[in-house]
C-alpha cells in the first residue's frame, strides 16, 4: 500500500514537458551555451551543471546590476526552462534581483529522471553554483520555490541558517496530502513541508489562489500558520494554480517583499544569526546531506500584469 501510494503521489508531482521546449546550443560567435528559438540577452548566462547525484541540469542566471539580492527559483512541475525564460528576465527587472532558475533533473534538457531526492540534489548544485561562481552570499539568497518547487526549497531553506528570505508560490503540504487529507506523516511521503516549514528560521511568504483547482489554498494557509517568521501573506481571490503572476496584486506584493528583506536587519531576533545552531564553515554541501537526513529521521518519527502575461503564455497550457 505505501509503496504504491508513493508511486502515485511521485507520479503526481512531475509532469516533464514533453517534448522540451527549448534546446541548449553553442553561439558561434562567442562560444557560450544558449538556448535555441530565444533571443540572446547579454545578461543571462546558459549553464550546465553537475549534481552529486551524477545528473547534468541545465541553469540560467539572470543577471541585475542594481541588485543587492539573488533570487533562486525552483519552477512547478509542468515547466522547464525554455517556458519560464521570459518570466524569469521579467522578474529580475521588475524586483531588482539577480536570478537563477534551473530545469529538475529529468526536465528541458537535464539528464535522469525526477525524482524528490534528485530535485534536492539539483537545487544544492544551483545554489553551490551561485556561491561559487557568481559571489552570491547566503545571507543575501532568496529561495523562490513554486508548487513542486516548494519542495527542494523548503528542504534547503530548512537547513540553512542564513537564508535572507522564502517564497512559497502555491505550495504543498506534501505529496501525498494533495490526494488525500491525510492527518499524519507518512514514512513514504514525498516532499514533506508541512514537517520541514518550522525549521525555516527567516521571514516567509506565501502566495496563493483561493481557487486553485490543482493544490487547495488550505496547503498554503496551513504552511503560513507553521512558519516561525511569517510575512503577511498573499491570498489572491479567484487565482488559480499557474496563473497568479497574471494578477497585478502578485508583483505588487512581491516587490514589497524584497523591498522589506532588503532593508530588514541580519540579526533581528536571532532569526539570521541563531546562537543555538553555529553553521560550519562550507566548502562543499555534504553537511546538508547529513542535515536532511537527521530531519527526515525526525518527520518518520512525528505583469503592470500585462507583460507578465506576454511572459507566461507558454504555460498556460498547463
Amino acid at each position: 500500500m505505501g509503496a504504491v501510494t508513493s508511486t502515485v503521489a511521485a507520479k503526481f508531482a512531475f509532469f516533464p514537458p514533453t517534448p522540451p521546449s527549448y534546446q541548449v546550443v553553442k553561439d558561434e560567435a562567442t562560444g557560450k551555451l544558449k538556448f535555441s528559438d530565444v533571443p540572446v540577452r547579454d545578461n543571462v548566462d546558459i549553464l550546465r551543471l553537475n549534481t552529486k547525484r551524477g545528473h547534468n541540469i541545465v541553469a540560467l542566471y539572470v543577471r541585475n546590476a542594481n541588485a543587492r539580492l539573488t533570487l533562486l527559483y525552483s519552477h512547478g512541475n509542468a515547466a522547464d526552462l525554455g517556458q519560464m525564460y521570459e518570466l524569469f528576465v521579467e522578474l529580475s527587472a521588475h524586483l531588482r534581483v539577480n536570478l537563477m532558475g534551473y530545469d529538475y533533473a529529468g526536465y528541458g534538457q537535464s539528464s535522469g529522471k525526477p525524482n524528490e531526492y534528485n530535485t534536492y540534489s539539483d537545487i544544492e548544485a544551483a545554489y553551490e553554483c551561485l556561491e561559487r561562481d557568481y559571489g552570491a552570499k547566503q545571507e543575501d539568497i532568496v529561495l523562490y520555490g513554486q508548487s513542486v518547487g516548494s519542495g527542494p526549497t523548503l528542504d534547503l531553506a530548512s537547513r540553512l541558517r542564513h537564508l535572507r528570505a522564502v517564497v512559497l508560490h502555491s505550495p504543498i503540504l506534501s505529496g501525498l496530502r494533495v490526494m488525500y487529507p491525510v492527518k499524519r506523516t507518512y514514512w513514504f511521503d514525498i516532499y514533506k513541508n508541512i514537517d520541514k516549514i518550522g525549521h525555516v528560521s527567516c521571514p516567509v511568504l506565501i502566495m496563493h489562489g483561493t481557487a486553485d483547482e490543482v493544490v487547495d489554498c488550505s496547503h498554503g494557509k496551513q504552511l503560513w500558520e507553521l512558519s516561525k517568521e511569517k510575512y503577511e501573506p498573499l491570498w489572491l481571490k479567484g487565482g488559480g494554480h499557474c496563473n497568479l503572476e497574471l494578477y497585478p496584486e502578485y508583483i505588487r506584493h512581491l516587490r514589497k517583499f524584497i523591498s522589506s528583506v532588503e532593508k530588514s536587519p541580519l540579526n533581528r531576533n536571532g532569526s539570521r544569526r541563531s546562537t543555538d545552531r553555529k553553521e560550519h564553515p562550507r566548502k562543499s554541501m555534504d553537511h546538508l546531506e547529513q542535515s536532511r537526513k537527521s530531519v527526515d529521521h525526525h518527520e518518520h518519527s512525528r505583469k503592470s500584469a500585462d507583460r507578465f502575461e506576454q511572459a507566461r503564455k507558454s504555460t498556460d497550457h498547463k
